[in-house]
């Protein structure tokens, strides 16, 4: 059998899986935290944009979730705009804002850009948790909304009710929504650019190459991403501060793409769930779960320095080749 074959008949059972996921679990709170990993995986794979495929270490990318949580939440909250329309304005009006704050900080390069992102994600920050009479500060925002009911073929489908399964649903189409548009963009002139920069931005520079915008590009959809994965979130959980989008989480962001594999489209899946799951779990070491957790993302970085998708994928290539599969 070809082994491209057996990976989309893999690729197929995972996603009938995951369709199907909703009538296996039984726990909500199991449920609840599928769905934020899942809308960790948008994040992620947006951060794994810049920072897998360009190379560049972005610290802003809960910053611009943020943005994309408050517009989307501000619009249905304060002026009653329907929450369907928010989720697709939220993007866009994040990826115009990460325009006009990348095109100056894309001048700069390596770590002088991490320092950059991370005074972004401060400011935004600072501006959700100080401009409280209109983010509502420390106390939030209260009642935000889910996306209104509608029916197919006389099937009504409403997000207030069965358990969650509706949400995880529309949360699971965004999520392959996203890995797509990352596959689609790794696969195309604009992905070979991107990673031709990674491996050396002087020589592509010197073969004419405008560097700069093609990493805008990838820095705008980042953020976009980002802002869908917020607005989701918002209307998700129901309730808004500015707590979630502090520098911690963008670290976070950065784990999960390195522990899943930076540069691959499954490692920012494997690292969404690994950031979600792992510190529920380790929720018995009680005081000390936050050593663990970080113990535990020391020594993978150290062991693992690739992520775990390469290892998995070295490993499926040899047993493969042991059992006789073709390439």
């Amino acid at each position: 059998m070809n082994s491209r074959l057996l990976k989309s008949l893999g690729l197929v059972a995972l996603l009938a899986g995951a369709v199907l996921l909703p009538g296996l679990v039984t726990v909500p709170y199991f449920m609840h935290l599928i769905i934020l990993s899942l809308i960790w995986v948008i994040l992620a794979q947006g951060q794994n944009l810049i920072q897998g495929f360009v190379g560049y270490v972005s610290i802003a990318q809960a910053g611009f979730m943020g943005i994309g949580a408050y517009f989307s939440t501000l619009l249905s909250v304060k002026l009653g705009w329907s929450v369907w329309m928010t989720l697709w304005l939220a993007p866009l009006f994040t990826g115009l804002v990460s325009v006009l704050v990348g095109y100056p900080s894309l001048r700069v390069k390596g770590h002088y850009f991490a320092i950059v992102t991370l005074a972004y994600n401060m400011v935004i920050f600072t501006v959700l948790l100080t401009y409280s009479s209109l983010t509502g500060g420390e106390a939030g925002i209260s009642n935000v909304p889910r996306p209104a009911e509608f029916s197919v073929l006389g099937w009504q489908i409403n997000f207030e009710g069965r358990s969650n399964t509706y949400y995880y649903e529309l949360v699971l189409l965004c999520a392959c929504a996203a890995t797509a548009l990352c596959a689609a963009i790794l696969h195309s002139r604009v992905g070979r650019v991107l990673l031709a920069i990674r491996q050396n931005e002087a020589l592509a520079d010197a073969m004419g190459v405008s560097t700069w915008r093609y990493k805008l590009f990838a820095f705008v959809v980042s953020a976009g991403l980002a802002g869908l994965a917020g607005s989701l979130y918002a209307h998700y959980i129901g309730f808004l501060n500015p707590e979630p989008f502090g520098v911690d989480q963008s670290l976070n962001a950065i784990l999960a793409v390195i522990l899943g594999g930076s540069g691959t489209l499954s490692g920012p899946v494997i690292g969404a769930f690994a950031v979600t799951f792992l510190p529920e779990y380790l929720r018995i070491a009680d005081s000390y779960r936050l050593v663990v957790y970080g113990l535990i993302l020391v020594v993978a970085t150290i062991f693992l320095p690739r992520g775990l998708v390469p290892v998995a994928q070295n490993l499926f290539t040899r047993v493969g080749s042991l059992l006789g599969f073709k390439k």
